[in-house]
């Protein structure tokens, strides 16, 4: 009787993502059972009053002339793709067969970008499925899914592993492979496993070159009418955008963008060389991960050698974004995020001017200037946690006012209307060229991009950083909970005047309303902490006067001449830190604060921060 305890830990903040020998048929089977339970609660929500079996006609907006013309003879329908990885297509299969034999329609997309999935989920229900582990190596598997056009929670996802166990507490092995979900007194799926001819009439395989076709028109649409809103003069006619006069090089990393990305950009842009676009899931290069040191040089070399105008990197499965200047310099993100957040604001439809405010939504690890830079654009700066699910969901709240979301990892979603909100690298990659064509035509300014970025403020900054974690076996509380207090406590003594000359730390206990709810289980912290007196100016040099502090995942410092943040990663067991400043010697002083800080809980962890290099 599989128990599934060793799968605990695919259930990630984000995804189900782990190493591949965890991804056991008996798992993949059970976990197709449950999503069929996911997917056919959404019935009732679907339809009250309709036949199970009733046909429904699918088109896909908004172009007619290509589309998705399906018959389904069901209430729910879920499309499933799956990347390049050794491994993925099987999975991909086994949970289609599984969700076809549980009474859903299932839209086979085969090999696809994860946001091609979130678009071809958005022309039906909002329900869909992608078996990819993302950027991570080869070794690796995962899956990410949609519910009505959103993504899970982090609670969610947990509550998916505890029903799993749940159920399979219950089965034996043969049972879970022939498991049908209708003995569950909470069920809402057809069970017609036992139906070969009807499971099967379930199971829809969509051409990849109507998927991509449908794709890429949705897309030549949103520049059609990025044309028309910049004419003078309206028309009522059609017109076929352009070709943008560039040189651009891009790097598909062997993921699954390598299927699409000549296509596509050969219909937008003049000049196109694209490297490493055969999908493969060995990745001899490297992991598809733009981010990575170093991993964006063969891209710059490209770059230099076709004299290009751009580069563009993707990641394994198309939802990431870095890119090289016509320098060959990679761009830091911070920037990149603050010229697709520009794009969004200035290129508003007219039917949104009103409706919805310039929030632009960035996550804790984006640099100190990119609050300024976005509130000189008139918008409203908002800072989140770090994860691209997280970011969605504030998007794609009812009350939302965001036009624009990213992160300092290449995730960037435009809420602007014209196309799906959802982190597309290649849509992000198209606005980005479509708007500095534009604006070189407009000013008459032959400027490169070097040029527009020479003009944005200063930095140095250190990469995203992964750093082992502190063991804290003698205290109750994790690295990060001890370091979030005592900077909550530095900040309020360096705030008050006292005729004091230190304070004991360890005397303190900060109420455990002034803490994020995630610290403390008791009403008052009673963890152990440093035990030293820190006297008020040394408080003070610490988080001088102006210091701003968020708690709001893991501990970010901005000071007046850059910021530091460390917090614990959501994809693995490990810290994530990064650093910026004006100048070298700002991001080393920061640095050497934020080793202070940790110094007394952990030695080594200090010394790996000043030990962080610029890049």
């Amino acid at each position: 009787m599989p128990s599934f305890a060793a799968q605990q830990s695919l259930f990630r903040a984000y995804d189900i993502r782990g190493t591949n020998k965890h991804f056991t048929d008996e798992f993949v089977q059970a976990l197709g059972h449950r999503f069929a339970q996911l997917y056919g609660s959404q019935r009732s929500q679907f339809t009250k009053n309709s036949n199970a079996h009733a046909a429904i006609d699918v088109t896909c907006p908004p172009n007619n002339t290509v589309n998705f013309q399906q018959n389904i003879a069901a209430e729910i329908i879920v499309v499933i793709g799956y990347d390049m990885r050794h491994g993925s297509e099987s999975i991909a299969r086994t949970l289609s067969t599984v969700l076809a034999q549980q009474g859903l329609c299932v839209i086979q997309l085969g090999l696809v970008t994860t946001p091609m999935m979130a678009f071809c989920a958005k022309q039906y229900q909002g329900h869909g499925i992608i078996v990819t582990a993302s950027h991570s190596a080869k070794d690796v598997l995962g899956i990410k899914w949609l519910v009505n056009h959103k993504s899970p929670s982090s609670l969610e996802i947990q509550a998916l592993y505890q029903q799993l166990i749940s159920h399979t507490h219950y089965l034996s092995r043969n049972q879970v492979e022939q498991a049908t979900l209708d003995s569950e007194p909470d069920s809402h799926y057809i069970n017609i496993s036992s139906n070969t001819e009807l499971s099967r009439a379930l199971l829809k395989e969509l051409p990849a070159k109507q998927v991509a076709d449908v794709y890429i028109a949705a897309i030549e649409q949103v520049f059609c009418q990025l044309t028309q809103d910049n004419q003078t003069a309206p028309t009522n006619n059609r017109k076929t955008a352009s070709k943008l006069d560039l040189v651009v090089v891009i790097d598909c990393m062997h993921g699954a963008t390598g299927n699409i990305t000549q296509r596509l950009f050969d219909r937008f842009c003049q000049h196109v060389i694209v490297l490493n676009d055969t999908p493969d899931g060995s990745f001899p290069l490297g992991n598809p991960d733009p981010a990575e040191p170093n991993r964006l040089t063969a891209l710059q070399q490209a770059v230099a050698s076709h004299c290009a105008d751009i580069g563009l990197a993707f990641d394994g499965d198309g939802d990431r974004l870095m890119i090289v200047d016509n320098n060959s310099k990679v761009v830091m993100p911070d920037h990149l995020l603050y010229l697709l957040a520009r794009i969004a604001i200035t290129e508003r439809p007219d039917s949104l001017t009103s409706s919805l405010a310039s929030e632009v939504l960035f996550d804790i690890k984006c640099a100190h200037h990119l609050p300024k830079l976005l509130a000189d654009l008139g918008a409203m700066p908002v800072i989140s946690k770090t994860g691209s699910s997280f970011m969605r969901q504030k998007v794609q709240h009812p009350d939302s006012q965001i036009v624009f979301a990213g992160e300092l990892s290449g995730h960037f979603i435009f809420n602007d209307g014209r196309f799906i909100p959802y982190d597309d690298a290649i849509y992000a990659a198209l606005r980005l060229l479509h708007w500095f064509v534009k604006s070189r035509n407009i000013l008459d300014d032959k400027n490169a991009l070097s040029d527009i970025l020479q003009r944005l403020p200063a930095m140095v900054s250190t990469a995203d950083h992964y750093l082992p974690v502190p063991q804290t076996a003698r205290t109750d509380c994790s690295i990060m909970e001890q370091l979030t207090r005592v900077c909550t406590y530095l900040q309020d003594l360096a705030s008050v005047t006292t005729h004091a000359d230190s304070f004991d730390i360890s005397d303190y206990r900060l109420d455990a309303a002034n803490l994020p709810t995630a610290l403390c289980a008791s009403p008052v912290c009673t963890c152990s902490t440093i035990r030293s007196h820190i006297a008020v100016e040394q408080a003070k040099s610490l988080l001088p006067a102006g210091t701003r502090l968020s708690c709001i995942d893991g501990v970010r410092l901005d000071f007046a001449h850059g910021f530091g943040v460390l917090r614990q990663s959501n994809t693995s067991n490990s810290l994530t830190a990064r650093f910026a400043g004006d100048s070298m010697d700002d991001l080393k002083d920061i640095q050497a604060t934020f080793a202070a800080l940790c110094r007394p809980f952990d030695a080594e962890l200090a010394t790996q921060i000043i030990a962080m290099p610029a890049e």
